[in-house]
């Protein structure tokens, strides 16, 4: 069995991550985090997709938070109050990185299949869309080991589904099938099989890929944005990002395209730069 998590692929501008652990039903250990982290980091910085697809290897898509993360050295301690007062720096440093997943500048798509346990649940929440398969079932596991779940399910689940059914799974563990996810708007589509669901999920990946990725970005962040504001609020910082997004030669070739009847070419988004990057060289002046 690999030691490593994930499989990352990158083709036709979609890269697609699979939580590689089958033989462990892709429970996260904390390797998972890390490696989870410098995946996203390289996503986010190097931009070389314009969309990601997660999925996953074996019967299901995630157990959760596995075993050894609870009895490892990170796990929470509660002994006493200097050891209950590292509690939410931990739980801080591990929502950040599904904060980064959430925060990607692409469109991130889960494709589900199987159970979608615990952590899982908060995985997929921070996705943009979300697609499973007939045997797909969701469960806020958490609450069943007597926890409340800590890592974005209770905050972003909310923001999905309604508010009543979000409080159902959160305090009774139970199982949301996807037929009732599909209905409650926690998923886009249901399908078949795995198949016919990453055809269609990369088929999604694609379409958005060929569109321009500064307009996609732009988007994104709209919606996010209003998602926790008034409309007056979004619509302000609608003409914010306008004034600082607006791409004249990407409008332009999307009209010159529709009218030569092909495909429009878009430039991809620029490699992100951090000011820790700059040398004392390259600041240091003569």
């Amino acid at each position: 069995m690999s030691d490593r998590h994930f499989r990352l692929e990158i083709a036709d501008r979609v890269a697609r991550l699979t939580l590689d652990q089958p033989g462990r039903m892709n429970a996260m250990s904390p390797a998972f985090w890390r490696e989870l982290d410098a995946i996203l980091e390289k996503l986010q910085r190097e931009a070389p997709a314009r969309a990601l697809v997660i999925d996953a290897a074996g019967k299901h898509f995630c157990a959760g938070m596995s075993l050894e993360a609870f009895g490892s050295a990170i796990a929470p301690d509660a002994s006493s109050a200097a050891t209950r007062a590292n509690i939410a720096p931990l739980l801080g440093d591990m929502q950040r990185t599904f904060d980064r997943l959430a925060d990607l500048r692409m469109p991130v798509l889960a494709a589900i299949h199987g159970g979608c346990i615990g952590g899982g649940v908060d995985l997929v929440c921070a996705a943009d869309m979300r697609y499973c398969t007939r045997d797909a079932f969701f469960c806020v596991q958490e609450i069943n080991i007597g926890m409340a779940a800590d890592l974005g399910t209770l905050q972003r689940l909310p923001k999905l589904i309604p508010e009543g059914a979000a409080r159902e799974l959160a305090y009774t563990g139970r199982r949301l099938p996807a037929d009732r996810a599909l209905s409650l708007g926690l998923v886009n589509e249901v399908f078949e099989d795995t198949g016919a669901m990453l055809a269609g999920v990369m088929q999604v990946a694609r379409e958005i890929a060929a569109k321009p990725p500064v307009a996609i970005w732009a988007s994104k962040q709209a919606i996010d944005y209003a998602r926790d504001h008034s409309v007056a609020d979004g619509l302000r910082q609608m003409g914010w990002l306008q004034s600082g997004l607006w791409d004249t030669a990407a409008v332009a070739e999307a009209i010159r395209a529709r009218a030569e009847k092909r495909e429009p070419l878009f430039a991809d988004l620029a490699p992100l730069r951090y000011f820790t990057d700059a040398t004392d060289d390259a600041t240091r002046t003569s």
